[in-house]
Order: structure tokens, then C-alpha cells, then sequence
């Protein structure tokens, strides 16, 4: 998607110095396009686990094997102005396993729209620091099993996200960013009327806790900036929640707790509209009621002017 001129963008500290140029645009990074433009993008991603933390205990995944998680997402991000663009998406997750007897899930997740407004572009020294915010807000269309983990495809309850994204863009093409956000979620009602979290509650509803994301990268544009890399690190913290007991299945109660470190590359062909591509790697190296997961996903973006 576009490179904007003085444009702040998301989680991610690049920018465009008054350069066209085409960029994949996601709800983290430092990206926007100017008004009237669009950018859809299809990604596909897969995830494999065979260990996971049982509280901050790590242990093997003996009864179902490897886990398998797959991805395919569609994504459509606009420029509805200069300084504000409107970013959604909505994923097929299927999940499966190597082992034992129990089924995977597999349909469409969650809904997710947000907005990323560009607030603060300003030189300092050799570069420019950006400010930006990303607020989004997500919810269920599938009717999956919430409580059906690790199988289940997602959480099954509402969520409203405010991130803010700071970054900082040498001329020599360096990047830094960083970007925090507080993410709420709402309840997820389940297919049984008793649950135990810190003790027996008989309710079909469960809370799903609160979290807070952290994402950081260090990236580098090259090629006439056509070519993007990166090193990346997330985190992602629950507020509240409960630990996994022995030897039972985790729920959307459950304190859950990732770090992650990955690489991730765009390339685009032209400097103007057309045709894109993503790749990126991301390894769990800490948890906590997860399982110790590593990702790989691969897509393509298209961009055009549309008014």
C-alpha cells in the first residue's frame, strides 16, 4: 500500500517521503495509503505445536500429538483521507491433530474493522518519529465451539482494541517502531451450565480476561523501497484468568501468556500500484497456558486507485 507522505502510521516506523509507493497494510504497522486508495490482500498461514505451558510448566502434548492450525485470511484496507484509513478482515481457521481421537474445528472466526489514524509526523535529526493509533473492534460470525480448546478457533467473545504506534524512520531506510496496545474482551457463552475457575462457578457464560499486546520491530527498506525487512517481537499478557489444571483442557478463562520473535519481508514489484507479496516466520519462545507454537505465512497484495 502506499507510502504517504508525513504520514504516521502504524506500529511500524516507515514512511514515505513523498515517494508512491505500494505496501501491505496491517492493523500493527507504520503503513498508510493516501485517500481513495484500496489494497486487498489474501494471507495463509500455518502453525504446528507438539509442547505446551500448563501454567508456566512446559510439557509434552503426549494425547493429541502435534497440533495443526491453519489460516486463510482475506484483508481489504482504504483511504478514507489523508490521515485516516480503514483496515478489515475475516479468517477461516480449520484446526487438526496427529493424534488421539478428538476432531478439529474448522469455519469462519472473527470479524475484525478498524481505524488507523495518523496523528504526528515530525523531523528529528537524520529522520522522521511518527505517532499513530489503531482502534479496532471485533466479533464472532462463525459458530464455533469457544470451549472446545486447543481445537476451538477462536475465543467466541466480543473485542475493542486501542493501540498507539510510535516509531522513528532514518533517511538511510532504518526503521524502529514499537506500538502497545489494551485489548478488552467481552463473554463467550458455552455448551454447559457448570465450569471450574478458581472454583466452581455454574454458569453457561464464561469472561474471556482483558490482555495487553506489545509489538516491536527493527526494519530496513531497500531496493527503492520496494523491499522490506524486518525482525519482529510480540507479547501478549492477560490481565486476569486462571492456569490450565493437570492434566485438563485449557478454556477462554485461562491466563494466557506469549512472547514471540519472527522475520518479515514485503516485496513489491512496482513502486506504484500492482501486485505485492508477504512472507514471515514467528517462533514462541515464552508461554504460559499456550501451546509453544511456530508459524509460517505467505500472501499476496494488489492495490489500485479507486476514486
Amino acid at each position: 500500500m502506499k507510502k504517504f507522505y508525513s504520514s504516521v502510521v502504524l506500529l511500524a516506523i516507515l514512511y514515505l517521503y513523498h515517494i508512491p509507493s505500494l505496501q501491505a497494510q496491517m492493523p500493527f504497522d507504520e503503513i498508510m495509503m493516501p485517500k481513495g486508495e484500496f489494497c486487498v490482500a489474501g494471507i495463509y498461514e500455518v502453525s504446528k505445536w507438539n509442547q505446551y505451558w500448563e501454567g508456566d510448566y512446559l510439557r509434552g502434548n503426549a494425547n493429541i500429538g502435534t497440533l495443526t492450525r491453519q489460516m486463510l485470511m482475506p484483508m481489504v484496507a482504504m483511504g478514507l483521507t489523508k490521515k485516516i484509513n480503514l483496515i478489515a478482515s475475516l479468517p477461516y481457521i480449520s484446526t487438526d491433530a496427529s493424534g488421539g481421537t478428538q476432531v478439529g474445528q474448522s469455519g469462519i472466526q472473527d470479524l475484525s474493522v478498524s481505524l488507523k489514524v495518523d496523528w504526528l509526523q515530525h523531523r528529528v535529526g537524520t529522520g522522521r518519529i511518527l505517532f499513530l493509533t489503531n482502534t479496532h473492534i471485533s466479533t464472532p460470525v462463525g459458530t464455533y465451539l469457544s470451549d472446545y480448546m486447543p481445537f476451538s478457533i477462536g475465543a467466541g467473545a466480543p473485542e475493542i482494541g486501542m493501540r498507539g504506534i510510535a516509531g522513528y524512520k532514518l533517511d538511510n531506510g532504518l526503521v524502529f517502531r514499537m506500538a502497545a496496545a489494551y485489548l478488552w474482551r467481552g463473554q463467550t457463552e458455552i455448551e454447559r451450565a457448570y465450569y471450574y475457575q478458581n472454583g466452581s462457578v455454574y454458569s453457561s457464560f464464561m469472561n474471556v480476561p482483558n490482555a495487553l499486546n506489545i509489538h516491536g520491530a527493527i526494519g530496513y527498506w531497500t531496493l527503492d523501497k520496494r523491499l522490506r525487512l524486518e525482525a519482529t517481537y510480540m507479547s501478549l499478557n492477560c490481565l486476569s484468568g486462571d492456569d490450565i489444571r493437570s492434566y485438563n483442557r485449557p478454556q477462554p478463562t485461562n491466563k494466557m501468556e506469549v512472547s514471540q520473535v519472527g522475520i518479515w519481508t514485503q516485496y513489491y514489484i512496482k513502486a506504484d500500484r500492482g501486485f505485492g507479496a508477504i512472507a514471515y516466520f514467528n517462533q514462541t519462545i515464552s508461554g504460559r497456558n499456550m501451546g509453544k507454537a511456530a508459524s509460517l505465512g505467505l500472501g499476496l497484495t494488489y492495490q489500485f486507485k479507486a476514486y
